[in-house]
């Protein structure tokens, strides 16, 4: 194809919502994608699926009270007022219209999740598929994608570069092979979503020192390719040090087990059988709690209780189905299917059940808690992980790139190629923040490129 409207770069989340809303506007889309296993390795199919909107139909219809601006706020103080401002107040003013657009528009089925809160957000408002898996929300993009004529996937071709006129202003997006053959694709809009640099370990050790001892648990493509970019086209970057950790991913079978075995009771235990925090402060920044224990590894205790709750994840089915769940009839065969210490594992127990019964307060601080956990006993090997980055190029409210502070004419970034609305660092994420980031500037840079990149 010598000639497009909009070259969109990547093929996960934010990538197919910018095709999708530019397509869908009429325009002729070139959809590049560098790895032929990006349907299992996205960012996207390997989330939760979590997207959080606020003042949606689904919390009218549960009767759930909520806006934009209270979303914000919880932003700003989960971030200490650290998250970029502008792409704050784009993502969660356009959220609502961003859901009802995915369902009415690209057909992926929501509903609201209603059966715990997250870490950070003061009301219902993650909106998730079904099976709260990644791969269907991905899924369902992509279905949604082969229904367009104009929109042409091109697998697998990577972005190599972005010509620009003598104003600066893109002109030209040149794609290469696996053999090393290239091809320039006159357009006068392109969109990086690329995603971010976490599976770069030089770039991560560089931007992100505290978590590069973890696990990486994200898409293999996530190779810094937007920073690269930057760096030749002297855009602008911020929050290279933000990302998104993970306490709870099971070792060695490398799955997610879901934080909502935290949010419905249960808690972490280092390797002497001690608790070593709050752990419903979040996921994220439990990652580097974890790591910093012996051996980098926790054991996540919980019962059937949670159990049963988490069965509507698929990520925690997995979990099961590999066998990392051990299973104990009282204490003291917990303590021999861990290894942990049964005294200081029965103390620990009497100590979170006294503070989950309001017998006691938490030593920890911790006030969230669903009920003492009762016989039969759950538990899981965790480690501490890297999911994702969450800093990158800056954008304007239609995630125009920046250069300078000003917008590169036709050049847009969405997701992990993107700053996100996370700050520094790895406290100020909450659930959702990533595919929010990835939606929404995908969906509002698709929206802008149609009208920039109409011919």
């Amino acid at each position: 194809m010598s000639d497009c409207d909009v070259v969109v770069a990547g093929a996960g989340g934010a990538g197919l919502a910018a095709a999708l809303a530019a397509a869908q506007a009429g325009r002729t889309v070139v959809l590049a994608e560098a790895r032929e296993t990006f349907r299992q390795g996205s960012n996207t199919a390997m989330s939760t699926s979590m997207i959080p909107a606020a003042g949606t139909r689904w919390q009218a219809e549960a009767q759930v009270t909520d806006s934009p601006a209270r979303f914000l706020d919880d932003i700003r103080a989960k971030t200490h007022g650290q998250a970029d401002p502008v792409v704050a107040v784009a993502l969660t003013t356009v959220a609502a219209e961003l859901v009802d657009w995915l369902a009415d528009a690209c057909g992926v089925p929501l509903e609201l999740v209603t059966d715990f809160s997250y870490p950070g957000h003061s009301a219902y408002r993650c909106h998730s598929v079904p099976d709260r898996s990644g791969a269907s929300l991905h899924r369902a993009l992509l279905d949604a994608a082969a229904n367009l004529d104009d929109l042409h996937l091109v697998v697998p071709a990577r972005l190599v570069d972005v010509r620009t006129d003598e104003r600066g202003a893109v002109r030209a997006a040149v794609l290469q092979r696996p053999d090393g053959s290239r091809e320039e694709i006159d357009t006068a809009a392109v969109v990086l979503a690329t995603n971010g640099f976490a599976a770069d370990a030089d770039l991560v050790g560089r931007h992100l020192p505290e978590i590069a001892g973890g696990v990486y648990h994200g898409g293999e493509a996530s190779r810094g390719d937007a920073l690269h970019l930057a760096e030749r086209l002297g855009l602008d970057t911020g929050c290279l040090d933000a990302y998104q950790g993970h306490g709870s991913l099971a070792v060695p079978e490398s799955i997610l087990l879901t934080w909502a075995v935290v949010m419905h009771g249960g808690w972490l235990a280092d390797a002497a059988g001690r608790r070593f925090g709050d752990e419903t402060v979040g996921y994220s920044e439990y990652a580097v709690k974890v790591l910093a224990r012996p051996g980098g590894r926790a054991w996540a205790v919980y019962d059937q209780r949670i159990h049963q709750a988490c069965l509507a994840f698929k990520d925690y089915l997995d979990v099961v189905e590999a066998g990392a769940v051990r299973w104990a009839d009282d204490l003291a065969q917990l303590a021999a299917a861990t290894g942990l210490p049964v005294d200081a594992l029965t103390a620990t127990m009497n100590e979170a059940n006294a503070a989950a019964s309001g017998a006691g307060a938490d030593r920890f601080g911790r006030t969230t808690w669903a009920g003492p956990l009762r016989p039969p006993f759950a538990a899981v090997r965790v480690t501490g992980a890297l999911f994702h980055t969450q800093g990158g190029l800056l954008v304007d409210r239609h995630a125009r790139v920046l250069r300078g502070g000003t917008p590169v004419p036709g050049l847009y970034a969405a997701g992990g190629a993107a700053v996100g609305i996370s700050g520094h660092g790895a406290g100020g994420y909450l659930a959702g923040n990533g595919l929010l980031a990835a939606l929404g500037l995908g969906f509002l840079a698709g929206r802008h490129a149609a009208d920039h990149g109409s011919r």
